[in-house]
Order: C-alpha cells, then sequence, then structure tokens
C-alpha cells in the first residue's frame, strides 16, 4: 500500500515537468516568397490549457485562442486583421526540448516554423 502511495505521488509530481516545456518565450522565422518573415511566442501552459500570445513582425500582438496540449502535442488559433477583415490561422505542433515545430494552415496551405527557446 505504501509503494502505491509512493508511485501515485510521484506521478503527480511528474506531471508539471511534463507540461513545462512549452512555457516561456519562443521565437522563429516563417519562409515565405517575400522572404523570411520573424514571429515569437509567448506560452503558458494550465493542465491541458494553452494560453499566451503571439507578436508579428510589425509588432501586433495577437491573443492565442483556444489552445490545448496534450502531452507534446499543441494547438492554437490566433485571428489575425487584413484590413478590416478577421482571418483565424490554426496552429499544430511538437514540443521536442527546446524546439517546437509548428505547422500553420494559412487558407487551405500548411507553413512550417521552427521556434526555439528564446
Amino acid at each position: 500500500m505504501k509503494k502505491s502511495a509512493g508511485v501515485f505521488v510521484l506521478l503527480l509530481l511528474a506531471v508539471p515537468v511534463v507540461a513545462a516545456p512549452v512555457d516561456g518565450n519562443w521565437s522563429g522565422s516563417i519562409n515565405t516568397p517575400q522572404g523570411a518573415v520573424e514571429v515569437a511566442f509567448t506560452f503558458k501552459a494550465d493542465g491541458a490549457v494553452l494560453t499566451g500570445s503571439t507578436t508579428g513582425p510589425d509588432g501586433t500582438v495577437s491573443e492565442i485562442l483556444n489552445g490545448t496540449i496534450d502531452g507534446e502535442n499543441i494547438a492554437f488559433d490566433v485571428d489575425l486583421d487584413f484590413g478590416g477583415q478577421t482571418m483565424t490561422l490554426a496552429y499544430t505542433g511538437v514540443i521536442a526540448g527546446d524546439q517546437i515545430t509548428l505547422t500553420i494552415d494559412f487558407m487551405g496551405m500548411a507553413l512550417k516554423v521552427l521556434l526555439t527557446k528564446s
């Protein structure tokens, strides 16, 4: 019985260790036909909920919406204003140590970006 309780306590302590690597500031660039576009993200995990923001190349900060984290997988949306019209970009990603590989669904086209922890 004591062993089971000890294992249970260790598992509870391990949960924050698994979720914590995403917390903090991340940066990278997206390759486009017009050249590389620098992007930055701030992430905070709270259980299965991912919150934070992204900063675009023009300095505009946008809130992360509908964020989820499941092990090393993350997903979230970002609403961007394009000349008065809102466009929602869907992001999915995989955390691997101090890197996150993101895929952005931009009008049906998949864009890849590699983020590193800042």
